[in-house]
């Protein structure tokens, strides 16, 4: 008999920089530097812990997470926390052997010392870390016998809810705060069994991304103030939603019970929000259930509305749209309404006839014919540029978690230049800032030195977008950023601006603001808020109030009484089924979440009954999937007026939009108007230029702009550049400024 030839198999080759590791008897790579628990979770293992995120830097504070370790053959003498220890070659870990379980067990009865019994009444039940952990880990009966102790809570605002009795220190919230935020609002303050989190000085959260510190929490101790004893979590139905407040679109969860939308929560997406979401979209379902919302079809009747049917009110509109077709007609549009709603509003302005249609209604400057355009580089992507020049924006309020990669950015070695005409506050420190006036932005963008950068991105944001001076302003960044081989990133201005962009919803005739300067006999408006959505809202609310006006709208606001002659009810993005494209030309759906109130109907719907009663051509589909079906991009050569650049004396108005104040829906947010960044209406002005006019801090002034007058608080502020005025866009007191020059006076 010959002899058998044995061939042993090769030991696996460890990929560079990694090391070989067993957790569990399962052999492992994990690289280099890493700690047990991210090799632990990539095989799946599951190993307890309270202060450990993934996003969020190791503390090692709750120890839930300890694990037996060997190293070359020879036991650790403790048991070590698997987030803080890192792999070494030939490890081998045990997270369930004796050991390990006593460590985590021992742990876990330290912890619920002084944790209240406050299941049965904690928002966080059903949901709850600690609750699922504490029944693996924890015992039956206590051997506690000491008074358990009790934390003061503390007033965090009109978003949190705090319970700090059941905090169990994980820091969490003080991480996220400090790190992702960079706003360094909570902290640990005594210490041992004394030890609290809380505030420094006992003020309300004033990060944008406050309601992040809920999803983090471990326990109970910070809740939703909103949505607090509303409801159960197991009640609950999730629906895959989108952020409509800004152009990132979030991705998010809208948590319903009955139909009704009761709290919204973040739903992981890394290539564009994370796991995070920022106040505005957590909490602005609240604006859904204001008292103006529009739940039946009105029909003017005299000086007064009268409620009528489906039927009539559609009859109505199209016998006033179809009476003024072609050259009488305009078509303005939310550029928040969805791709569907877009393609069907460009199909009734073909078949009447009219190329005035028109998204951009926010913006002033149109002279080049510029629409949104979709970003140079991926929104993930910016967190790794050498440099990055922000232009004309307060980002930190006008895209929240955009800003939030800024400061990762900045974090990682970015250089961050500004030219803005206020010194916004933003979470980073600017490599290099330059404050001019709004009609010196476009000049100054080629005075911002780059040095060595090699990936450089530039940002224009919504202060030079909505400029009067927009167009030299795009100009001059698009050269800026072709001489310097960088990535031009335009935010768009809107939720959806971009997908209506692409669904043509772009005039052939006149753009927006020029439909208002030379007043069209008829307007249909889509989803506006008439008194505070446009570019200048004087000229607009004379324009619609000498026309017949038929308004698709979800609210029934005095603004839109007082110009419409028919209102069609409609739902808004958390109630029906639509898709929008965000900054970066990435295409999202949205599920209906909420039920429409009252008798409104989804946009689509009321769009083509009303297509189908002025016998228009592309109407004939019967559901949303045929709609989808027959949806393209639409290629528009889209027609530029020229504006009329503001001369003369008088302080230059820098206008932002206010951070909550954006659209119907985030005004009548409850929650959100109490917030402390919502500053209400006012006038920010440089001590030189509030010195030169008499203007104390506090004082109220007198604002004219040659159009319309405005009586404002005066805020003094160094940060406003000398020539230059500050107001927030989204008030009534400020909306009938416009924009350009103002004349400011004091109030006798």
């Amino acid at each position: 008999m010959s002899a058998e030839t044995v061939t042993t198999p090769a030991a696996p080759v460890v990929p560079e920089g990694h090391v070989a590791i067993e957790i569990d008897g399962q052999a492992l790579f994990a690289p280099k530097g890493s700690m047990i628990i991210h090799a632990a979770d990539k095989a799946g293992i599951p190993i307890p812990r309270f202060c450990y995120h993934e996003k969020l830097p190791i503390a090692a504070n709750c120890r839930m997470c300890l694990v037996d370790a060997e190293m070359g053959g020879r036991p650790m003498p403790k048991p070590q926390p698997a987030c803080a220890t890192p792999v070494a070659d030939g490890m081998k870990v045990f997270t369930r052997n004796d050991k390990a379980l006593k460590a985590q067990r021992n742990v876990m009865e330290f912890l619920l010392i002084n944790h209240p019994l406050d299941c049965p009444i904690c928002d966080q039940g059903g949901e709850c870390e600690l609750q699922d952990l504490s029944l693996g880990y924890g015992r039956s009966v206590s051997r506690f016998a000491e008074r358990k102790r009790v934390v003061a809570d503390e007033d965090m605002g009109p978003l949190v809810a705090t319970e700090m009795t059941r905090c169990i220190q994980c820091t969490r919230c003080v991480r996220f705060t400090a790190d992702v935020a960079g706003t360094y609002e909570l902290g640990g303050m005594q210490r041992g069994e004394n030890l609290q989190i809380g505030t420094y000085d006992g003020k309300p959260l004033t990060t944008e991304l406050s309601g992040n510190v809920i999803d983090v929490c471990p326990v109970g101790a910070l809740t939703n103030k909103v949505f607090r004893f509303r409801a159960r979590p197991w009640e609950l139905v999730a629906r895959e939603s989108l952020g409509y407040h800004d152009a990132l679109g979030s991705n998010l969860f809208l948590h319903v019970r009955r139909g009704d939308v009761l709290r919204t929560v973040p739903r992981d997406n890394e290539a564009v929000n994370e796991c995070w979401l920022s106040d505005r979209d957590r909490y602005a379902h609240q604006g859904l259930y204001a008292e103006d919302r529009a739940t039946k079809p009105l029909i003017k009747d005299g000086d007064d509305f009268r409620e009528a049917s489906w039927e009539e009110a559609i009859a109505k509109a199209a016998e006033i749209l179809g009476a003024h077709r072609g050259d009488d007609l305009g078509l303005l549009v939310h550029p928040a309404t969805s791709n569907e709603e877009g393609a069907l509003l460009a199909r009734l302005a073909g078949a009447l006839g009219t190329g005035h249609l028109d998204h951009r209604i926010a913006q002033h400057d149109l002279s080049d014919g510029a629409a949104a355009e979709a970003f140079g580089i991926a929104v993930a992507e910016i967190e790794t540029a050498d440099a990055i020049v922000l232009v004309g924006s307060n980002l930190r309020h006008e895209v929240p978690l955009l800003h939030q990669r800024l400061h990762k950015a900045a974090k990682r070695g970015a250089k961050i230049h500004v030219v803005n005409p206020v010194d916004f506050d933003f979470t980073f420190k600017a490599a290099s800032t330059l404050i001019v006036q709004p009609s010196l932005l476009a000049t100054m963008i080629g005075e911002v030195a780059l040095g060595q950068a090699s990936r450089t991105v530039v940002i224009l944001g919504a202060v030079a977008e909505n400029s009067i001076h927009a167009a030299a302003i795009r100009k001059a960044a698009a050269a800026f950023a072709a001489a310097n081989n960088a990535a031009l990133c335009r935010i768009p201005q809107g939720a959806n601006a971009l997908g209506l962009s692409r669904m043509g919803v772009l005039p052939t005739g006149r753009d927006a603001q020029a439909m208002l300067a030379a007043p069209r006999k008829a307007y249909a408006i889509y989803g506006i808020e008439p008194g505070l959505d446009f570019a200048d809202q004087a000229r607009a609310l004379k324009a619609l109030g000498d026309a017949k006006v038929v308004a698709f709208s979800q609210f029934a606001c005095r603004s839109t009484r007082a110009v419409a002659d028919v209102i069609l009810p409609i739902g808004a993005l958390p109630e029906i089924d639509a898709t929008l494209t965000n900054l970066e030309g990435r295409d999202q759906r949205a599920i209906a979440g909420g039920k429409l109130p009252g008798e409104a109907r989804p946009g689509w719907r009321v769009l083509r009954a009303l297509g189908a009663a002025l016998s228009a051509d592309g109407f004939d589909f019967t559901d949303l999937a045929g709609l989808r079906a027959g949806l393209a991009p639409r290629a528009v050569a889209v027609a530029a007026s020229p504006v009329q650049v503001a001369t003369g004396e008088g302080l230059e108005l820098a206008i932002s939009q206010a951070i909550y104040r954006v659209d119907g829906v985030t005004r009548r947010a409850a929650a959100l108007q109490s917030h402390p960044l919502n500053a209400g209406p006012r006038l920010a002005l440089h001590p030189d230029d509030a010195a030169a006019a008499s203007l104390a801090d506090g004082a109220m002034a007198k604002v004219d702009n040659g159009l319309g007058t405005a009586t404002l608080q005066v805020a003094i502020d160094g940060r406003v550049a000398r020539g230059a005025a500050w107001v927030e866009s989204g008030y009534g007191p400020t909306a009938a400024l416009g924009a350009g020059r103002v004349r400011v006076t004091g109030v006798q």
